[in-house]
């Protein structure tokens, strides 16, 4: 079975908003892009608001989406979805995740991803910067 994921691509300023995961789940401790699995018959789109409103206490407006891949580990399969999007209210705080920085990408070697992240990070340390 593949677990259908939305994750959200934020930036502010020519940073990116990024997530870590809380100590309790698969990959725990890692940084990520927030988001999280597509529920029932919601649309990607739809499950990333409820996932970004849950995890960081934000509304979002999901723009297009920017990079997608299938991904194998060990005792799941997912396959992940990237989407541009941008913040229309509230400021981030931690709901639930561990914890959130905005960073730079050349920052991206300072924390640590899952591999199903890793062709993502390479194609956003190569966007030209504002």
């Amino acid at each position: 079975m593949i677990i259908r994921v939305a994750a959200a691509i934020i930036r502010r300023n020519g940073d990116l908003l990024i997530t870590r995961r809380p100590l309790n789940v698969h990959l725990a401790g890692l940084w990520e892009f927030p988001g999280g699995k597509v529920e029932g018959d919601e649309s990607l789109e739809e499950a990333l608001v409820r996932e970004i409103k849950e995890e960081l206490a934000v509304r979002i407006e999901v723009l297009e989406e920017f990079y997608s891949v299938e991904h194998h580990y060990p005792r799941r399969s997912v396959q992940l979805h990237f989407f541009n999007c941008r913040i229309v209210e509230g400021e981030p705080r931690c709901v639930h995740v561990a914890d959130f920085r905005w960073i730079m990408p050349s920052e991206f070697d300072q924390y640590h991803f899952p591999e199903a992240d890793q062709d993502l990070i390479m194609r956003l340390r190569q966007e030209p910067r504002d």
